[in-house]
C-alpha cells in the first residue's frame, strides 16, 4: 500500500530489536507530531513526504483534507530508535457547516495530544493566520514554524518572510519540559483569555527567551522548506526526533496508519472529484465505500457519491455519463497504484439534501471521532 517513489527524509534503518523488548531503557523516543495551518499551504504534501507514503490526498483546492489522518513511521535515526506518529489535519477555518465543526474538532484533538507541532504557512500567506495562532497560543510543546513553497520565491522574498514571522511570532526561548501541560479545550481557553485581540501584541508582556509551563508558546524555530521538492526536510526531521519525548511506541512496528483500506479508497475517489469538477460540487460531495472485497485476482470496490442537489448530480454525471466515467477511470488507476493490485470500481451518485448539516449523516461518514 502506498506510492514507492516517496521516501521519508533521512537515513532510516529498522528499529533495533532489543529496543522493542525494552524501549524506555534503550532511550526509545515516540510521540505525536501534528501538522496544522490554514487551508492549501501544503500540509498534506508535507505529510506524505515525511512519512514516505501517499496517505493524504492532494489537490490545488483548499479544504481538501477533512479528517485527521495519522501516518506512523518507525526507524533508527543516527542511532536513536523512534516512532513518529504524524497527523495531517484539515485546514483551520471559521466553520460554516456542521461538517466544518467536525473538521475543526479533529484539529483540536491533534493539538491536545501533540508532542511536537508543525505550524505550516507558505510564502504566499497574507498575514491572516490569527485563527491558527489562537489555537497554538497555549500549546505547551515545541512549535516549529515552517514557511513552505519557497521554491516559488526569490531568496529575498524568503528572507523577508522569515523576518516577518520573527517580528510577529516570537521565536526561541522554549525549554523541553519533562511533563507537558495542555489545556483540554484550546478553543475555550482562547475565549477565556480574550484571544480575539491581536495575538502579536504579546511582545510587551513576554520577555524573549523566558518561558514558564502554561504560558503562551512561541515558535521554537523557523524553517523555510519546499515540501514538494523535499528542501530542508532532513533538517526538519532531525529537529522533530530531537524534540520527541522518551516513550515506548504507541503502535505496532508494522502499522502504517490508523485508517482502514476503505477510508483510503473513499479518499482517492474524492480526490478525483476535486480534480475534475469546479465551484461547489467538490465541497458538496462525499464518498461512501459500500463494498470492498479483496479477492485473489483483484479488489472489487463499490462507491456511493453523495451530493446535496439534483443539479450537482447532473454535473457529476455529465452528458451521457461521460464525466463520471472519466472520474471513475482516474480513481481506478490511482487505486491500483495505491493497493498494488487490479481494481474493479463501481460508482453510484445519490442526492442527500444538506448532508453537511445533518449529524446523523456526519456520524455515518466518520466525522464524530
Amino acid at each position: 500500500m502506498g506510492s514507492p517513489d516517496i521516501q521519508p527524509p533521512g537515513d532510516q534503518l529498522p528499529v533495533n530489536p532489543a529496543a522493542a523488548h525494552n524501549p524506555v531503557a534503550d532511550g526509545f523516543k515516540s510521540g505525536f507530531v501534528s501538522i496544522v495551518g490554514k487551508p492549501n499551504v501544503g500540509k498534506s504534501t508535507l505529510m506524505n513526504q515525511l512519512i514516505g507514503e501517499r496517505l493524504s490526498i492532494i489537490t490545488s483546492k483548499a479544504q481538501t483534507t477533512r479528517h485527521r489522518i495519522m501516518g506512523i513511521l518507525n526507524g533508527n535515526h543516527n542511532g536513536q530508535p523512534f516512532q513518529l506518529v504524524y497527523s495531517d489535519t484539515p485546514g483551520i477555518i471559521q466553520p460554516k457547516y456542521k461538517l466544518h465543526e467536525s473538521m475543526m474538532s479533529f484539529v483540536r484533538g491533534s493539538l491536545e495530544d501533540a508532542d511536537v507541532i508543525l505550524f505550516v504557512t507558505d510564502i504566499f500567506e497574507r498575514h491572516d493566520e490569527d485563527d491558527v495562532i489562537k489555537r497554538l497560543k497555549y500549546a505547551n510543546v515545541p512549535i516549529i514554524l515552517l514557511i513552505n513553497k519557497i521554491d516559488q520565491a526569490t531568496p529575498e522574498e524568503v528572507e523577508a518572510k522569515i523576518a516577518y514571522w520573527e517580528a510577529h511570532f516570537e521565536v526561541g526561548g522554549y525549554a523541553v519540559l519533562e511533563e507537558k501541560t495542555v489545556d483540554p479545550d484550546i478553543d475555550e481557553l482562547a475565549e477565556e483569555h480574550e484571544l480575539d485581540e491581536d495575538p502579536t501584541d504579546e511582545a510587551d508582556t513576554n520577555v524573549p527567551g523566558e518561558s514558564t509551563p502554561g504560558a503562551p508558546r512561541k515558535a521554537t524555530e523557523i524553517i523555510p522548506i519546499s515540501a514538494l521538492n523535499g528542501f530542508n526536510l532532513d533538517r526538519l526531521f532531525d529537529d522533530i526526533v530531537r524534540y520527541l519525548p522518551v516513550h515506548p511506541p504507541y503502535f505496532p512496528e508494522d502499522e502504517l496508519t490508523d485508517k482502514p483500506e476503505r477510508f483510503f479508497a473513499s479518499e482517492i475517489v474524492r480526490e478525483k472529484i476535486f480534480l475534475n469538477y469546479k465551484k461547489e460540487v467538490p465541497y458538496s460531495s462525499e464518498v461512501i465505500i459500500t463494498g470492498f472485497k479483496d479477492r485473489e485476482d483483484m479488489i472489487v470496490i463499490s462507491a456511493e457519491i453523495l451530493v446535496e442537489r439534483p443539479t450537482q448530480r447532473a454535473i457529476l454525471l455529465g452528458e451521457k455519463g461521460n464525466m463520471i466515467k472519466k472520474t471513475g477511470i482516474m480513481a481506478r488507476e490511482e487505486l491500483e497504484r495505491f493497493f498494488g493490485k487490479k481494481v474493479f470500481l463501481e460508482t453510484h451518485v445519490k442526492v442527500e439534501p444538506d448532508w453537511r448539516q445533518k449529524e446523523r449523516m456526519l456520524r455515518r461518514l466518520g466525522y464524530d471521532e
